[in-house]
């Protein structure tokens, strides 16, 4: 995205900014909490991210060449973490529903991600069983898409031209969930101002208005946003969570393996345990169990919750600390430095005192885009330089899909039923699944 000189930290100075970058949280702390953005949007941006980019020969030992980095899943809004090649050879699709919808996993009268007899997701990308919170939201895309397979049986009029069940339905999923990717998720993470300037919609028909971007030959994905920009969401992690009604709070993840003390953390790649269904109504702002106690997500700023400086072993090793790995694939990349960009664009560029760096000096692009959504938008969304990167990449990515909505029908609404006529959000969705509304309580 910028052909500007690389900036390569020392491995003392990614250590020096890795301690910096400690919540060193002593117990609940709601002054840190956004009160803009629910904890939900938090794996919803984990989903988004795994649906974007797939890398599974990515190692911090080599070093990269950004022209050479390949991502093996493609860089659209078109869910293939779901249907991976479906439907002609998707081994997640039920074939005694003629392979129009998907397989759902149940065990202990509760429904889980499929899973072979090892308990491994049968889902296409393996990513998204890393926690119990984005399995859980997996699990609701699956139900959505059988859910608007019913819908399209009954209602011939959502079909175009000879599309099949199943591709009325895959289109409808797909429109949707691009249409919460930008004006739900998209909107709170950046800002109403930035993303009206990323896209205008206030003609007939929105218009996509990037400066950065010019797909030369396809698009791709720039390592600005996958290694530095978009792993903003890292800060919203919440060292806790009230999963629902039944289970009391525990830590997002422990040291070690997931198998020791399963019920003590939300670590996944496990079958689900008994009554662990999540209450969306703790994580989104939609109507059902749990949605009295609401659930925040944490500030954009340049703290981490302290489980992720020792993850478990199944996500990640030597190191296993998020934020060591987040500084040392950066610089692994060749990424300028968080300076040298917002400089590029023009932006109030950040000073030595502001960044509080230890010895000053550049900042990592991922702690700058993280410190300056902390300064200039109080870490309620990013600011002018990580909001820019983000914007513009899912609005160009989704301008430059010819399946996509914008690029298909611009002028295409929501048609699903939704709070608000002609719009459709996160809870919507949920709502129109039914997974996650209920009080989840023991039984026999």
């Amino acid at each position: 995205m910028f052909r500007l000189p690389p900036y390569f930290p020392s491995e003392t100075r990614i250590a020096d900014i890795a301690q910096k970058m400690l919540e060193n949280a002593t117990g609940p702390n709601p002054t840190q909490d956004n009160p803009t953005i629910p904890a939900g949007y938090t794996y919803l941006g984990q989903f988004i991210d795994h649906d974007l980019t797939f890398d599974p020969v990515s190692s911090l030992t080599r070093q990269n060449d950004p022209d050479a980095l390949t991502d093996f899943g493609s860089p659209r809004f078109d869910l293939d973490s779901l249907y991976g090649r479906g439907p002609a050879d998707d081994p997640f699709l039920d074939k005694s529903s003629g392979g129009e919808k998907f397989l759902i996993g149940n065990h202990d009268n509760k429904d889980d991600l499929p899973r072979n007899v090892q308990d491994t997701a049968l889902i296409g990308d393996p990513r998204n069983d890393e926690n119990i919170f984005v399995g859980q939201l997996h699990l609701t895309m699956l139900k959505f898409h059988n859910k608007v397979i019913d819908r399209v049986g009954t209602d011939l009029s959502l079909r175009r031209g000879s599309e099949t069940t199943f591709e009325a339905a895959q289109r409808l999923v797909r429109w949707h969930y691009q249409w919460i990717v930008v004006h739900d998720f998209l909107r709170r993470i950046v800002g109403d101002d930035m993303l009206a300037k990323v896209l205008d919609e206030t003609g007939k028909v929105p218009v996509p208005r990037l400066k950065l971007l010019n797909w030369r030959k396809a698009p791709f994905m720039p390592v600005e946003f996958s290694v530095a920009a978009y792993r903003f969401g890292h800060s919203m992690i919440r060292g806790r969570y009230k999963l629902n009604t039944f289970v009391p709070a525990l830590p997002t993840f422990l040291p070690g393996s997931v198998s020791v003390n399963p019920l003590g953390h939300f670590g996944g790649f496990r079958i689900l345990p008994p009554f662990w269904t999540i209450e969306w109504g703790r994580f989104f702002d939609v109507k059902g169990a749990g949605s009295a106690e609401l659930q925040q997500s944490r500030l954009i700023d340049t703290k981490l919750a302290d489980p992720l400086a020792d993850l478990p072993v199944e996500i990640a090793n030597n190191p296993s600390s998020l934020i060591i790995r987040n500084l040392k694939r950066g610089a692994r990349l060749l990424l300028p430095s968080g300076q040298a960009v917002a400089g590029y664009l023009g932006a109030d560029v950040l000073t030595a005192e502001d960044l509080q760096l230890p010895h000053h000096g550049p900042a990592p692009l991922w702690y700058y885009v993280l410190r300056e959504a902390e300064l200039r938008a109080q870490g309620r969304h990013l600011g002018e330089v990580g909001g820019r990167i983000v914007a513009e990449v899912l609005v160009g990515l989704l301008a430059a899909d010819p399946s996509s909505y914008l690029r298909n029908e611009p002028a295409w609404r929501p048609v699903l039923p939704s709070e608000t006529s002609g719009d459709f959000t996160m809870p919507d969705l949920i709502a129109f699944t039914g997974h996650g509304l209920d009080v989840i309580k023991p039984g026999p």
